[in-house]
């Protein structure tokens, strides 16, 4: 470049100019992988992940997807990428991967694992004990991830009936259910306490009408039962006291209902 005929001042900021750009180029990190093999990025990348240094194992993932294209090696650098991200705490980042991986190989052997990991991904099992404590309802988040995780071990269990993955998702496929009907629960058991007796009515029923056959529903017919009562619909708590009967005979619920119990102050024990 010809400086001639240029002021002083231009000159020195061109020439300042040109310094900067050298000095960033030279100052560039080089790849420290850039002459590695793929199964040395692999071992590598293995090695990050065992000691929990997650996110420098997903960078490298990411480059062994790209050295090893095409490749059953790059296939297992996705899958690995997704559960590096998982115990990185970045869910939303796994599940993009292991979407993607079901996408680009649907008839891999890996698919039933790919599922069983996207549901562990969403899988929150404190929901349990958010049931237990909580007087509200789970969260419209959590109602959300719990769905999504549910929907993948389904997946799994149809597709998949004999992985070595489905026992176990089938048991977190009833943890979820039982979970959030219990959620249900202890909503109408919060309103009854308080004397919202149709409000308690609509959340026992949404227990027993969307969930089948979990634990939760003992305790929500005698909310429901209680709630009539307390209503003065006879005949519709004695309707639901027969449902109790028959189905719960050995409820310990039983021997509390007795009509007209339900008028009790709200801050005494049911």
């Amino acid at each position: 470049m010809m400086l001639t005929g240029l002021s002083t001042a231009r000159r020195a900021a061109i020439t300042l100019v040109g310094v900067a750009v050298l000095t960033g180029c030279a100052s560039d990190p080089k790849d420290p992988t850039a002459g590695w093999s793929p199964n040395k990025i692999y071992s590598e990348a293995r090695d990050e992940a065992a000691s929990g240094a997650f996110e420098k194992a997903v960078t490298l993932f990411e480059k062994l997807e790209g050295r090893a294209a095409g490749t059953p090696l790059a296939q297992q650098a996705q899958l690995e990428k997704a559960y590096a991200h998982y115990r990185a705490g970045e869910p939303a980042q796994a599940v993009a991967t292991l979407d993607r991986f079901m996408r680009l190989h649907p008839a891999s052997p890996a698919i039933d694992y790919a599922l069983y990991l996207k549901g562990l991904v969403t899988f929150n099992d404190n929901l349990g004990l958010f049931g237990r404590l909580a007087r509200k309802d789970l969260s419209e988040s959590d109602q959300k991830a719990a769905k999504e995780s549910f929907e993948s071990f389904k997946e799994l269990v149809a597709r998949f009936p004999d992985s070595k993955y489905t026992a176990d998702a089938q048991l977190r496929m009833n943890y979820i259910v039982n979970s959030i009907a219990q959620s249900e629960v202890n909503v109408a058991r919060y309103y009854h306490s308080r004397g919202a007796h149709i409000a308690a009515i609509n959340r026992a029923q949404t227990a027993l009408n969307e969930f089948r056959e979990v634990s939760a529903h003992e305790e929500a017919l005698f909310i429901l039962y209680r709630s009539y009562d307390a209503l003065g619909m006879t005949q519709l708590r004695d309707d639901t006291l027969r449902v109790m009967q028959r189905t719960f005979p050995k409820s310990a619920y039983l021997g509390q209902a007795t009509p007209g119990a339900s008028k009790r102050p709200w801050y005494r024990f049911w």
